[in-house]
């Protein structure tokens, strides 16, 4: 991998980590179009470990003072990490189960652009979902989860999904988008353990240099787009990011039948 694709790698991952349509997706179809290619999904882990910063430098008080209200025994917060617990527990199941079965999908331009398509009708169903609830239910944190874990395939936002059923839950679209980036942090961190006996082979192959500016870049970005959609969010403009999806997910469809 050379520096412009690590750049550009980096920079695709932090603006469609968190903006709802699907960074992975945008990887696949990107490695493709740029003939990046990486180790099994090293790069893409990788940089979205990155982006975990990004989650920490604009959540991190909230963060801290739930993990703190936990250990210090108080109702609130030690429900509400019992529910991000409980939508953690599909995507590790899906992870640890079908960790083989999901690199494979990486390699596959018509599971990104499917994923695209899904999205699109996911966030398209939130023009009238929301209410004023602080937090989901276990039903709705598991029903989360299990968005969570059908956006490890290419293609299916992580954010786009989470936000929906949380939306669809009643959740406010702050509270929303919060426990959505929340719920990302132990997921990704799991990803990244997962892969953390492949990094010595990993980074040899793409290389530091390019891999280090991949990381840096879809941090920062990772940032400005935490803030967009949070913007965007309050703006009860979730749903317009649809459409987006849809064109991206044609396009991919029509480049893999292209390409053969």
């Amino acid at each position: 991998m050379s520096l412009w694709q690590g750049i550009l790698l980096g920079l695709v991952q932090g603006l469609t980590e968190f903006l709802p349509v699907s960074s992975d997706g945008h990887l696949v179809l990107v490695g493709a179009l740029a003939g990046v290619s990486t180790p099994g999904v090293f790069v893409e882990v990788a940089v979205h470990a990155a982006t975990l910063g990004a989650v920490l430098v604009v959540y991190g008080r909230r963060l801290a003072a739930v993990v703190l209200g936990a250990l210090r025994g108080r109702a609130d917060e030690l429900r509400y990490v019992g529910l991000l617990a409980l939508g953690t527990v599909p995507a590790g199941v899906v992870g640890l189960a079908f960790k083989h079965a999901v690199e494979r999908t990486f390699d596959s331009l018509w599971w990104a652009g499917g994923g695209f398509l899904v999205t699109g009708a996911a966030l398209w169903a939130t023009r009238a979902a929301g209410g004023e609830r602080s937090a989901p239910g276990a039903g709705g944190a598991v029903g989360i989860g299990i968005g969570q874990a059908l956006a490890i395939l290419p293609g299916v936002s992580r954010s786009g999904l989470t936000v929906s059923l949380a939306l669809r839950a009643g959740l406010h679209p702050a509270a929303a988008a919060e426990f959505s980036f929340l719920l990302a942090v132990p997921a990704i961190a799991g990803a990244a353990l997962l892969e953390a006996p492949e990094a010595a082979a990993g980074i040899h192959t793409v290389g530091a240099v390019p891999l280090a500016a991949s990381c840096g870049v879809a941090f920062v970005s990772g940032v400005f787009a935490i803030r967009l959609l949070l913007a965007l969010l309050r703006r009860g403009r979730f749903y317009a990011f649809a459409p987006y999806c849809w064109a991206v997910g044609l396009f991919t469809l029509g480049y893999a039948v292209w390409r053969g």
